[in-house]
């Protein structure tokens, strides 16, 4: 083996439980795990990037991953942590989103190399589609009591929360599910460990136990923490929705933002687990970082890493400039460069005025473009108070009452910005 798995994982701050054992069963020779995703949506988010990074190291220090979509467990809903229970998918759906995921697996896990340890994406459903509920109960069921499943704390929490309206029987019987894959896997493709976040560990365990008294073998668990963010707020979620890793459901550039804007705290824990840097360099940089935070190198660092990992280089290149376009000295020039989603994500939440295009198409007077037209400012007195005081730019250039904005002052051929001192930002839309 190349690396040590375990080491790696502690110093990146990424183990929360070993099963004891794992660690000498991992030195021992390549062994194969897996991880399961849920296919609900087409497209993993950021929650799932530990997991994700999980498997891409194992890949790294010589092991086997196996990625497992959960298409059968998708249709019960995961107790774990939630309140409510999932909508039924079907097949089509089902695949459609593994389809998905899978290629975004892909810029983390090697699927494709010829070598041992090349990885591998399973469905659930293809085995638990030809199981009868009869046979379930017969060959799986007899070999869990209703104590051990209710002494889990998924179930135990769930049951007991005054938020919940209680567990459906469906979702109570979700770890024999897991715990049945862990088994197949087990069974047909000698994979002997599973890993998750610590909030499965009774899912697994469970697993560990039916490969122990039906397979007569010896399975292992592996969890890392949940990740926290240091104000308390939800990591992976950015005013309240999931930050995707699909460019059509979280822009490049909200994604890269979302990394540039972690605390210095919250930097800190994840330049370790959502990177591949080597621990000299991470701990160098964290060094660096100390002596110098107000110049952001690690938000920097991370947020290029793992944007370049997600989307692309190009992307991130083009999310970075983006970001530092409303302090380019080139505003002008470097501003008609983006694309038009690029310029409304990082214009989101400036106010807006549409003129017609009969009424820009002889040029727009600044008194009209500041109050007439829009009403940006209270009154034409206004406008002509602050173009005096010269505190009024187009496109970040201040201006003159006497300017005029024509076609060429357009971005995208339809947006101009206006600003009234530092901190007041309007868009104009010519439509």
């Amino acid at each position: 083996m190349s690396k040590n798995f375990i080491e790696e994982l502690r110093w990146r701050g990424m183990v929360h439980d070993v099963m004891p054992g794992a660690e000498a069963h991992l030195l021992e020779r390549m062994r194969s795990a897996y991880i399961g995703f849920d296919p609900t949506a087409d497209s993993l988010h950021i929650g799932n990037l530990v997991p994700i990074m999980l498997l891409a190291h194992y890949q790294r220090c010589g092991h086997k991953p196996i990625a497992l979509v959960g298409g059968a467990t998708g249709m019960i809903g995961d107790p774990s942590g939630k309140s409510n229970e999932r909508n039924l998918l079907d097949e089509t759906t089902l695949r459609h989103n593994q389809e998905a995921i899978k290629s975004q697996l892909s810029h983390f896990l090697d699927f494709e190399s010829d070598a041992d340890n090349a990885a591998l994406l399973v469905n659930n459903y293809d085995w638990m589609k030809n199981v009868s509920f009869l046979d379930f109960i017969r060959d799986v069921g007899k070999h869990i009591t209703v104590n051990y499943m209710m002494s889990k704390d998924s179930v135990k929490n769930r049951i007991s929360s005054e938020a919940s309206e209680g567990m459906s029987f469906t979702e109570f019987t979700y770890q024999l599910v897991q715990g049945y894959d862990f088994l197949h896997l087990y069974r047909e493709l000698n994979c002997t460990i599973q890993m998750g976040g610590s909030d499965q560990w009774g899912n697994i365990t469970t697993g560990t136990e039916l490969i122990r008294k039906i397979g007569n073998g010896k399975g292992y668990a592996i969890t890392c923490p949940l990740i926290t963010k240091s104000d308390g707020s939800k990591f992976g979620k950015s005013e309240g929705d999931n930050v995707w890793l699909d460019a059509k459901r979280t822009s490049p550039y909200k994604f890269y933002q979302y990394w540039l804007n972690s605390s210095d705290e919250d930097a800190e824990k994840y330049i370790k687990i959502f990177t591949f840097l080597t621990q000299d360099k991470t701990e160098r940089l964290i060094k660096e970082h100390q002596k110098t935070p107000h110049l952001r190198l690690l938000q920097k660092r991370l947020a290029s890493e793992i944007t370049t990992m997600v989307h692309s280089e190009t992307l991130f290149k083009n999310a970075e400039k983006a970001s530092n376009i409303l302090f380019s000295k080139s505003f002008k020039t470097d501003i008609k460069t983006l694309d038009e989603a690029t310029f409304l994500d990082v214009f989101e939440g400036v106010p807006q005025a549409e003129i017609s295009k009969a009424d820009f198409e002889n040029g727009l007077d600044m008194i009209a473009a500041l109050s007439a037209k829009t009403n940006f400012l209270a009154s034409n007195g206004e406008a002509r108070r602050a173009l005096k005081e010269n505190s009024v730019s187009v496109n970040k250039e201040k201006v003159s009452e006497d300017y005029i904005i024509s076609s060429e002052d357009l971005i995208n051929d339809k947006y101009i910005i206006l600003n009234k001192g530092k901190r007041n930002t309007y868009i104009i839309k010519v439509v």
